[in-house]
Order: C-alpha cells, then structure tokens, then sequence
C-alpha cells in the first residue's frame, strides 16, 4: 500500500513556500511552516491566512479554501519544531547551495528518520545535494511552479537512492491537494526549465537577429502554439499536425541552422515506419483507435475556442502591446 502523507512542514515560508503550504493545506495536509526566524515564520502565516480569504473573495480560490487554510496550516517557532513527527518535509529556501546544506543539517537533526524530505529547487541536480541529507533514500526534488497557488504542475525528481515508495506517497500526496505531477530524470534543469530556457534563448537569438521585435516574439507564442500549450505538450501537437510534416519542415531548418536543428532520431524512425500520428493511426503517443480521433478532435475544438472566449472575458494584460 503507497504511504499515506498527513503531516507537512515547508520550511522557507516565503512566496513559493508559502504557496505551497496554501496548497497542501488545503489539500487536506496538516501543515506547518517555519522560516529563517520566529518573526518571519509569523508575517507569513499572517500573509497566508490573508491571501487566503482575499483569494476566495476574487473567486481565484473555491469556496472553502480559506476555511481550510484556516483549519490545516500553522507556524512553528523555529524549524526543529516544525519538522518534528511530520510525515513530509519541504525545503524551499533561497537557490544557493550553502544555505539549502545548512537548512538539510537541521531538518535531519530533528526530522524523523523515515520523513519524506523535498526540496523545491529549480535547477541544482538532486545528487548535488544528496550529500547533505540523511538518509538519501527518502529525498527527492518536488518542484512546483511560481506561483505555486495556481500551477498546477509538479516536476519530481529522483535521487539514485529515492525509493519507489517515496514517490508514490508523494504523487498521492498531490494528487490529494489536485496538482499534477511528473517523475524526470536527475539532469540539469530537469525538463521545465531545459525547455522553458531554450525557448528563451531561441527568443533572444530572434531579436538579436533583427527578425522580430520582443513584443511581436511574445504575441506570436501566447497566440499561437503558445495558445495550444495549456491542452496538448509538443508530442501530442506534433501528432495532430503530422509527423511527416514535420519531417519535412525539419530539412528547412536543418538547412538553415545546421545540426542545431537537425531532425530529431525519433521524429525519423517514426515517419520511417509511416507513423505519422493521427492521420496514420499511430505516432509519439501511441496508437490511435478510431473513436479516439473523433473525440479527440472535437475536445481540441472545445478546448481552443474557450481559451478564446477566457481571453476575451480577461481582456489584454497589463503589458500587452496597444
């Protein structure tokens, strides 16, 4: 049976920690936060509780969600306190490596052997960091998004040691608090921020170009395949668009940007084999059946015209171009 995840301790009770102590909370988790000191670790609480309320007022949180905050989260005085007897323990303090060793030191000291122990890092490799923890076997990256309150994705990434165990009862822990989650592999940049920074780069590369300026790059994203990225990863559009398509677009920019840009090994043992997605039957997600097409199709119709009628009710963001 996978462990069942009651009692929390985020320690770093900042934006991000504080998001997340919001989310578990109301998820149902008994949670406590504790931060750099007393003083701190109270300010936030006092945040949370407030952001909590005025959220569910704005109609950003359902109805409940204060309550439930209200119900489930705590402060501790100081982390020792807060890691006690929990079931679950996550670090969210500062990216830098001197302060996330020292925050481990006390979390390990007084944390029960057996506690789950998570780091919320972005970008340092999990077996960085491993040296630094007791008991490597319970540690694992749990890497929510900013702001954690409302991205509901998780990247988890494990160790050498992680056992299965730990990743199961964190995966049901967030599955309990309605957040997604993803197992990757122990890479720099894990797979978010490898592809989110690849897009930077190509977006900056287009502006130093001379081809686009950074406000036509940003409309150009969020309205097209960037209107498509909230229902469907690059795989599945690929697969709706054509695998041989994309083949052949592949030799343009292969042509024009070199090996950089080369056809992917995938992408061509797959048009190779005449799997060419939907229109084929089968393609990087697997197979098609023929009731799937049909539903599938109509979903994306749905999908993409209440994105549309969600942008109009928002209107433009405060930065869009005029």
């Amino acid at each position: 049976m996978t462990r069942k995840i009651k009692t929390v301790a985020v320690v770093g009770a900042g934006y991000m920690g504080g998001g997340i102590a919001q989310v578990l909370a109301n998820g149902g988790m008994s949670v406590v936060i504790a931060d750099v000191s007393k003083e701190a670790t109270q300010h936030n609480f006092e945040r949370l509780l407030r952001e909590a309320g005025e959220f569910e007022q704005q109609g950003l949180f359902p109805k409940g969600t204060e309550a439930n905050v209200k119900a489930n989260l705590r402060a501790a005085v100081t982390i020792e306190e807060a890691v006690a007897n929990v079931d679950f323990v996550e670090e969210a303090v500062p990216e830098i490596p001197a302060i996330k060793a020292a925050v481990f030191e006390r979390i390990c000291s007084a944390a029960r052997p057996d506690a789950i122990i998570g780091t919320n890092t972005s970008t340092l490799p999990v077996h960085t960091l491993v040296p630094y923890v007791t008991n490597p076997e319970r540690f694992l990256t749990v890497h929510f998004s900013n702001p954690a309150p409302f991205i509901p994705g998780v990247e988890l990434v494990c160790g050498e040691a992680t056992t299965q165990d730990v990743v199961d009862a964190v995966k049901d822990m967030l599955a309990r608090a309605n957040r997604s989650s993803a197992t990757v592999a122990d890479r720099p940049g894990f797979v978010l921020n490898r592809l989110q920074y690849v897009l930077l780069k190509e977006a900056n590369s287009i502006v130093e170009e001379g081809i686009a300026t950074p406000e036509d790059v940003d409309t150009i994203v969020r309205s097209t395949f960037g209107f498509r990225l909230p229902f469907f990863g690059p795989f599945a559009i690929a697969d709706m668009a054509g695998l041989d398509v994309y083949a052949n677009c592949f030799k343009t920019f292969e042509s024009a940007f070199g090996e950089r840009m080369a056809t992917p090994e995938l992408l061509k043992s797959l048009v190779a084999a005449g799997k060419f997605g939907t229109k084929s039957g089968e393609g990087f997600s697997g197979k098609f059946e023929p009731e799937q097409l049909a539903a599938l199709i109509a979903y994306r119709n749905k999908a993409y015209a209440r994105m549309a009628q969600l942008l109009d009710d928002l209107g433009p963001s405060p930065i869009a171009r005029k």
